[in-house]
This record gives C-alpha cells, sequence and structure tokens, in this order.
C-alpha cells in the first residue's frame, strides 16, 4: 500500500534559518515505527545506523514520498509538512534535491536531459544551457550526450548530484551516495563530494556506513536505532565514548 494522500495545503516561515532545516518524524512512516527529531545547518549532516532502521524512509519522507502518522518538517525557513496545520508540500515543491541508492538516473533520457528533467517551468534552450553549464561545473560536460547505461558508477553519481542540485535545492538528501564505487572511486568522489558540499554551502543529510565518509565531509552524526536517535554529536566524540555496539564498531572504539 502506498502512502496516504496528501492535502494540498502550504505554510511558510518558522524558526529555522534560510540555511538550515529540521525534522520531528512520529508515528509509523512506509515500514517502519519512528519518534526522531534531526536538524542541520550548512554543515552536512551524517545518518548512521543499523540495515533496516528506516534511514531511507528518512529521506524519502523528507523529500515527501511518504507522509509520517505526526511531525513537522521544515526547510530553509518554510514548513514543508506539518501534521496538525494539515500541511504537506507535494515533492516539486518542497525544493528538496534527492540522490536515492543506484542514483535513479531515467534510462530512456541522455545524461544532458535528465539533468534538466526538473527544470520544467525554464524553456527548452535554457534547461539545455543550464543542464550543460551544471555538468560543466562538475567536470562532466563531455558525457551530456551518452546513456546513463554507458557511464561508470562514479560517472553516474556527478550526473545524479547535478540532477538534483539543477533546481537549487534548499536540502540535498544523499542514500548511500558512494555505496556502489570501488574503492578508488570512492576515495576520489568522497573527495569531490566533500569539496562541492564545502564549496556550494548547500546543506545535506548523508547516509553512509563509512566513518570515511563522515570525517571528509566533517559531519555531524545521528545514530538511529530501534526508530530514535541513541546518540548524536561529532564523529570523534561518538569514537571516543560510543553509546551502542554499532557506534563502537562504525568508529573502530
Amino acid at each position: 500500500m502506498g502512502p496516504p494522500a496528501r492535502p494540498r495545503a502550504w505554510g511558510g516561515g518558522g524558526g529555522v534559518s534560510a540555511a538550515g532545516w529540521q525534522a520531528t518524524l512520529r508515528g509509523r512512516v512506509g515500514a517502519v515505527e519512528l519518534d526522531v527529531t534531526l536538524e542541520g545547518g550548512a554543515a552536512p549532516v551524517a545518518l548512521v545506523g543499523p540495515n533496516g532502521t528506516g534511514k531511507t524512509t528518512i529521506l524519502r519522507t523528507l523529500a515527501g514520498a511518504y507522509r509520517p502518522e505526526a511531525g513537522r518538517i521544515e526547510v530553509g525557513g518554510q514548513v514543508v509538512f506539518e501534521h496538525e496545520a494539515e500541511i504537506d508540500l507535494p515533492p516539486e515543491a518542497r525544493r528538496v534535491g534527492y540522490v536515492p541508492q543506484g542514483y535513479g538516473l531515467f534510462p530512456h533520457l541522455r545524461v544532458v536531459e535528465n539533468v534538466a528533467f526538473g527544470l520544467r517551468r525554464a524553456g527548452r534552450d535554457e534547461r539545455r544551457r543550464r543542464a550543460l553549464a551544471l555538468l560543466s561545473k562538475m567536470g562532466c560536460e563531455h558525457l551530456a550526450s551518452r546513456w546513463p547505461a554507458e557511464l561508470s558508477g562514479g560517472e553516474q553519481q556527478r550526473v545524479a548530484l547535478a540532477r538534483a542540485l539543477a533546481t537549487e535545492p534548499r536540502l540535498l538528501l544523499l542514500d548511500e551516495p558512494l555505496a556502489a564505487l570501488d574503492v578508488a572511486g570512492r576515495r576520489a568522489l568522497r573527495s569531490y563530494l566533500a569539496r562541492h558540499l564545502a564549496d556550494s554551502g548547500t546543506p545535506a543529510l548523508v547516509v553512509t556506513h563509512d566513518a570515511r565518509d563522515i570525517m571528509a565531509l566533517e559531519a555531524e552524526v545521528f545514530v538511529l536505532e530501534g526508530g530514535r536517535i541513541v546518540q548524536r554529536g561529532r564523529p570523534e566524540a561518538l569514537a571516543a565514548a560510543p553509546a551502542t555496539e554499532f557506534v563502537a564498531e562504525l568508529f573502530g572504539a
């Protein structure tokens, strides 16, 4: 069964800055039960936890694919979901960029068309111009005319990131963005992603199972277990005093 239908009420204003976001999610969401509060600013946030705890569900909920039974989501100073106020903006109105596991590129569209997909309000020439400019900025303009199946894992990751950034999102959601890469590709893309997020200042929530990703991004960490946040802090603080066995194993404590 899919997520419940969402009312089309609009909201705005709130206590979160233009460079910040906050989410409180309670009750059943998709197939998991959650009682969590997450927040972040311009610096990246890493969401970690054992498999099956709801990390991907949280990302999909922030993006608008799922509707929680209760809670509130605010992005860039705008309320995009609030259960009590019956506010639930559709995904395209949230200005949230989402890169799922496997990158989610459309196989029937060339690279430049994938990147331009979210720019439907602009004219055709303007969409192409902006897509090419973003690909160039990411060092992969030469891939513009290729099909997704012709790309390496690292190339697909960059194209998926370009597509997510094309709409100038107020929050970027990355679900295991480096998991499909080999060791060399992961190292190169980890460095690239850290540099890009630092340069752009785009707030990001990243799901990962690799402490090296967290260190490279200089991310604050939220640990999700049993549908709750059991620990929060900088990586070095979590490594020094892990609250659970999972945290100890993740940071080699």
